[in-house]
């Protein structure tokens, strides 16, 4: 029976699945591939779909809706326990026709048909043997000196020697696989008669043969071209010497070139003279308006545009609530160069994020609250030497280990370098409100955040009595730095933590309020008490002190 008669999809090829257990399969993203880099999660446009270089499955598996092309149904070899049995109820797809059937349904034995020992569930049907259709012609087997000829390998097998050839000269990654390692210990052992004028011992231990002692050539895969007459076969590819390594690629960033001329001093009027206000003054004039007003101005001639774009009128950006960022605006941001930037409940993405910091150098305030873990996680890679406020409140989705990347210093440290200094150095104000904050993550960040004046961790539900010790413990940097303390719905705080609050003497501050187990009368033995003086308490458990 002809493929065409059994019904439609009859030869059409299956896309295979993870096998989920090969060493391929079981390993993290790398990270530096060119699919790596274009996914969302490293900062992406998540355009080609691909899997990781290193994550290509070595034995994929037929998808779990592949069914017999004769009886319509699955594989049922976990039914049985039999070898033979097993064999007849799995699925097996031929190399040749592409069709998936039970070797049962068949009605034929197991050695009546090639199996692919290389593929799960592959083989050649044994129609297609018998009608001697093969997929591609074989390749004569090459010849050894001392030992019989070396089988050709299937085509499956070339095709992914290719792919991995391909993916060394394309990444420079060692090869994890131990196919490689095969073919190239094949290849070895087909070229060990060599000439006797070779240096002893590079042909084995793979050196580079000095310039013109040697007829052998070696290139990057490891095959060797031997010349003719030396003993050993002539291998076919490559032939031409290995190219040269191609330089690493930076990571290129676009600066904004400066204008071709000095923003001129003076406006020029329609008469040809010039108005007697200079720059400075008209800069002046400009500090008391509001963006809106300013963005007027600037359509009125392009001495005021340029004018507008000084710095010093653009102390504060605000695009929080905005769905989406469009490369205007943010090229709008970087030309002005705010000191403090508002990007909350915003869609930023990680890219976009990274893109910006880098060109924000004069950064001063942060702020990210609302967003996304995958786009703040930029922060872990883009220098902030002037951040003084971060406001990373009710960011989603983080748990104690992104945390703990965005609190260690950077491990990509250049040699030589000792400095270890975390991100958050020089950070006065920190807000971390509705976060899953614990206690491993509140010491990685009183070791790397010592200068905070301003804390705000607001309901954080595992801030309890213990997380209040650590705050104010001998060691700890921030009992003689912490002006304002936040901890306003933390339910797991009692009583007995507000004696600790007198070891602070700088405290001006401290919000108490919506704690289900403070009691008022506590709070208020602790504001006639105090650190140094008594506070007030303008509300119920607010504990405000006059500098």
């Amino acid at each position: 029976m002809s493929s065409s008669s059994r019904g439609p999809g009859a030869g059409a090829r299956r896309r295979r699945t993870r096998c989920r257990r090969c060493r391929a399969c079981v390993r993290t993203e790398c990270g530096d591939c060119h699919f790596c880099r274009d996914m969302k999660k490293f900062g992406g446009p998540g355009r080609m779909k691909q899997s990781c270089l290193l994550r290509q499955c070595t034995a994929p598996v037929l998808p779990h809706t592949a069914v017999c092309l004769l009886c319509g149904e699955a594989g049922k070899e976990d039914t049985v326990e039999g070898e033979e049995e097993k064999f007849g109820l799995s699925l097996m797809e031929c190399t040749i026709c592409n069709e998936i059937v039970h070797p049962g349904c068949l009605k034929m034995g197991k050695a009546e048909g090639v199996i692919n020992a290389e593929i799960p569930n592959c083989w050649e049907c044994p129609r297609c043997t018998q009608e001697g259709r093969t997929s591609k012609k074989p390749k004569p087997p090459l010849a050894s000196a001392e030992g019989p000829a070396v089988p050709s390998p299937s085509p499956q097998r070339e095709k992914l020697e290719r792919f991995k050839r391909m993916c060394q000269l394309l990444e420079r990654v060692p090869d994890t696989s131990s196919s490689s390692s095969d073919s190239d210990s094949d290849s070895d052992s087909s070229g060990t008669s060599l000439s006797e004028d070779e240096a002893p011992g590079e042909a084995r231990n793979g050196r580079r043969p000095a310039r013109g002692s040697s007829g052998e050539k070696e290139n990057r895969g490891g095959r060797r071209a031997v010349r003719p007459g030396s003993g050993g076969p002539l291998l076919s590819w490559p032939l031409g010497p290995a190219p040269p390594p191609r330089p690493p690629q930076l990571e290129r960033h676009v600066v904004r070139p400066p204008p071709r001329s000095p923003e001129p001093d003076t406006l020029p009027l329609a008469a040809g003279s010039d108005h007697p206000l200079p720059r400075a003054a008209w800069l002046r004039v400009f500090q008391h308006l509001g963006p809106r007003e300013l963005c007027v101005c600037m359509r009125v001639c392009r001495t005021w545009s340029r004018w507008c774009y000084d710095k010093r009128l653009w102390p504060r950006m605000d695009l929080s609530r905005r769905k989406s960022l469009t490369p205007p605006m943010l090229s709008g941001v970087v030309r002005r160069q705010p000191r403090a930037l508002d990007l909350s409940w915003t869609g930023v993405s990680k890219k976009q994020l990274m893109w910006l910091l880098n060109r924000l150098q004069g950064l001063q305030e942060l702020v990210l609250s609302g967003c996304s873990w995958l786009s703040v996680s930029a922060l872990g890679s883009a220098p902030l030497p002037a951040l003084r406020l971060l406001d990373l409140r009710w960011i989603e989705d983080v748990k104690d280990s992104q945390l703990r990347e965005l609190l260690l210093p950077p491990p990509d440290t250049k040699p030589g370098q000792t400095e270890s200094r975390g991100r958050l150095q020089g950070v006065a104000e920190l807000r971390l409100a509705g976060l899953e904050l614990t206690d491993a993550s509140l010491r990685l960040l009183l070791r790397h955040a010592p200068q905070l004046s301003a804390l705000d961790l607001s309901h954080c539900a595992h801030v309890g009595d213990p997380s209040v010790h650590l705050l104010t413990a001998p060691t700890s940097p921030l009992r003689e730095t912490l002006v304002h303390l936040n901890l306003a719905g933390c339910h797991r705080l009692t009583d007995h933590c507000l004696p600790l609050f007198r070891r602070c003497p700088r405290l001006r501050r401290l919000d108490l309020r919506s704690c289900r187990q403070l009691s008022p009368e506590a709070c208020a033995r602790l504001a006639a008490a105090g650190p140094p003086g008594p506070f007030r308490c303008p509300e119920e458990k607010l504990l405000l002190k006059d500098s």
